[in-house]
């Protein structure tokens, strides 16, 4: 069998990956090491859900929206279409082109994040006209290179509340900046977070 070519869009979690702002860092560190243990070391994480690469679930802008792991896994194991859309300010379902067949992920490469050490200052405007389009043509996740699909002083968060009255869902903080525009499948798969809002993923592309 042919091996896969696989492409990690996953930021690395470290102490330089930046937080929103406000919100906690992220920390490792070894809670028991081998010496003290006798066997192995064992470590402990301290972070944010929503911090680098990570997905979005409706309960992090509604009361009543579905919490991890309830999140239909199958959205985040597709068929993904790669958009360029390098260089523009505001992105509207006008500016996105007819999916390719089976195509059930979008995922939009800015490269407006520069340096993934510093939260970035402004990122492009996403259009809420794209969630009615997504439900239109049976698109059910939208993928970002920024840190959201809202911008960083929004308090109404119009983008997501339109992803969510249309029933779609969000996965941000990817990185593109090596990936050619095209199809792919897509593996994003959340941590099974019983009540939380948010998690950190793995994402990847393979052909």
């Amino acid at each position: 069998m042919k091996a896969k070519e696989i492409y990690d869009i996953s930021m690395e979690l470290n102490t330089d990956t930046p937080e929103w702002p406000g919100d906690r860092p992220f920390e490792y560190a070894l809670s028991v090491t081998k010496e003290q243990s006798g066997s192995v070391n064992v470590g402990e994480i301290k972070t944010s859900t929503h911090l680098g690469t990570h997905i979005d679930a409706p309960f992090h802008y509604d009361d009543n929206g579905l919490t991890i792991e309830k999140m239909p896994l199958e959205v985040y194991l597709s068929t993904a279409q790669v958009v360029d859309v390098q260089g523009m300010k505001k992105i509207d379902s006008k500016d996105l082109p007819e999916p390719e067949e089976g195509v059930t992920a979008v995922l939009l490469k800015s490269c407006s994040w520069k340096d993934r050490t510093k939260f970035p200052e402004s990122w492009p405007v996403f259009g809420e006209s794209i969630a009615e389009w997504m439900k239109e043509k049976g698109i059910r996740l939208l993928g970002v290179d920024v840190p959201s699909v809202d911008q960083e002083t929004s308090k109404e968060l119009p983008m997501h509340q339109a992803m969510n009255v249309n029933g779609r869902y969000i996965l941000e903080g990817i990185v593109l900046n090596d990936i050619d525009a095209g199809v792919y499948q897509l593996a994003a798969l959340p941590l099974k977070i019983k009540g939380a809002e948010g998690s950190p993923v793995r994402a990847v592309l393979y052909k």
